[in-house]
């Protein structure tokens, strides 16, 4: 199995009055991953991709800290859906495992306000490189 990972730094606006990183921007470190992800896997640009998050799951582990620089965002995709896209995220600093998280991703028709298959030439993509 092939996981996608990225190094995201650490920004002095990520830190919240306790000294960490505030639970929210583990949020925004999931998006930044996928719009990564889409575009070294998939090749498309997340942001004109036709698409919504349908569901996000984060369980915090260990705090990060300014001064520990990045964190590495691990992505892998378990099984696809017709049209969702299920993904694993685990967030690390050097020294653990910071968080790990769920989302998923549906393909989604605007104009008919419902989902839509995710593309074949997609899936195949995604199959091959996590070994599906």
């Amino acid at each position: 199995m092939s996981r996608f990972t990225t190094t995201i730094d650490v920004r002095f606006r990520d830190i919240d009055a306790m000294g960490h990183v505030n639970n929210a921007v583990y949020a925004t470190y999931l998006e930044q991953a996928r719009v990564e992800y889409f575009a070294e896997v998939l090749g498309r640009s997340l942001d004109t991709t036709a698409s919504v998050l349908a569901s996000l799951s984060i369980d915090y582990r260990a705090p990060v800290e300014l001064d520990q620089g990045s964190v590495t965002v691990a992505v892998d995709v378990p099984e696809l859906g017709t049209s969702s896209i299920p993904m694993e995220y685990e967030i690390r600093t050097e020294e653990e495992i910071a968080a790990t998280a769920d989302t998923v991703q549906v393909l989604y028709d605007a104009e008919n306000e419902e989902s839509r298959p995710i593309p074949s030439d997609w899936r195949g993509t995604i199959e091959s490189y996590h070994d599906l």
